[in-house]
């Protein structure tokens, strides 16, 4: 037990700094591109100015031009400047009349977009890599054919690649089963979606807290603490032995559980079509429960809780969520 504590000290280690990482790594990428979109506006700004110079300085070559004009006309004696003083009089009025130099609109840095609510737009960005999911496995209950995936969303069964972990109380032994980190318990409802894709033979559903985690006839049934759907080949089931129909081999199932009204019910998210409720009056906390067989002829290796991407909604104040499966 201490051997493994020690070892699961220096693995957590490394999975919190690559999820840190993750988080690092996005961070830098959003302000070197905020940044680089701040030298972009710099650049076109500077564009702008100088283009209003380039307008001055023509005005100014005109002027200077216009003033050089009258300069040679008053050179050349009184007779010949008045005989062209109408013609130097319009020039002269010609440039009085042009307009005084503005002050190019729109030529400073946009600082408030740049700046106006940096820390929630980013963190609006970063739920496109952050995802929710509504269940963590919790690998203290895993026996050692089972293996959970570095987030804990995710397992399958590895029957020949056995682990040498402790038999500490919590954890099944005797069969390919695992239960999920939090407990479920009264005055809320709780809703969860598997990946099951092509996976023969797997178990669904809820367990008792009490279940008995070291039998070895250990049924999936309402009677030893664990409601839950069961898929062998092409039959499903529920844990009592009556046959499920259903429409299709559902690649998804969705769990419903509403601890206060005692109900467990099984749906195919695809379409929303039911496929079991169980009925019973729960008095101890409960937990999301899978258990998977060997791997046969599946296409996908693991079973994997659906994650969501929670989607702020600014003119509503609330979070939205969506599988992305």
């Amino acid at each position: 037990m201490t051997q493994h504590t020690k070892d699961q000290q220096v693995d957590t280690t490394r999975r919190i700094r690559e999820e840190f990482e993750k988080l690092h790594q996005f961070l830098r990428e959003e302000e070197e591109a905020r940044l680089a979109a701040l030298r972009e506006e710099e650049k076109e700004k500077g564009m702008l100015i100088e283009r209003g110079k380039d307008s001055i300085e023509e005005q100014i070559i005109s002027l200077t031009d216009a003033i050089e004009a009258v300069k040679e006309d008053l050179m050349k004696g009184s007779e010949r400047f008045l005989e062209s003083y109408k013609l130097t009089q319009s020039r002269a009025t010609a440039q009085c009349k042009l307009p005084d130099p503005q002050l190019v609109s729109g030529a400073l840095i946009d600082i408030a977009k740049h700046l106006g609510n940096l820390q929630f737009q980013v963190w609006e960005q970063m739920q496109a890599i952050v995802k929710h999911s509504p269940v963590i496995l919790d690998p203290n209950t895993a026996p050692s054919t089972m293996t959970l995936s570095d987030d804990l969303t995710s397992v399958r069964h590895t029957a020949i690649e056995k682990q040498q972990i402790p038999d500490n109380p919590e954890r099944f032994t005797q069969w390919a089963k695992v239960l999920g980190s939090a407990g479920l318990v009264k005055g809320s409802e709780h809703s969860w979606e598997v990946e099951v894709g092509d996976q023969p033979e797997w178990n669904l559903g809820v367990a008792a807290e009490s279940v008995n985690r070291k039998g070895e006839n250990l049924l999936a049934s309402p009677e030893y603490g664990i409601w839950a759907i069961l898929k062998r080949g092409r039959k499903y089931t529920n844990g009592i032995g009556k046959t499920l129909t259903l429409k299709r081999i559902p690649q998804r199932i969705r769990v419903q559980l509403n601890y206060d009204r005692g109900e467990v019910a099984f749906y195919d998210p695809k379409d929303n079509t039911h496929i079991y409720t169980y009925k019973h009056r729960f008095t101890e906390t409960v937990y999301p429960y899978i258990s998977v067989w060997k791997i046969k002829d599946a296409s996908n290796r693991d079973i994997q809780i659906c994650k969501y991407h929670l989607q702020y909604n600014s003119k509503l104040d609330v979070a939205t969520a969506d599988c992305p499966f």
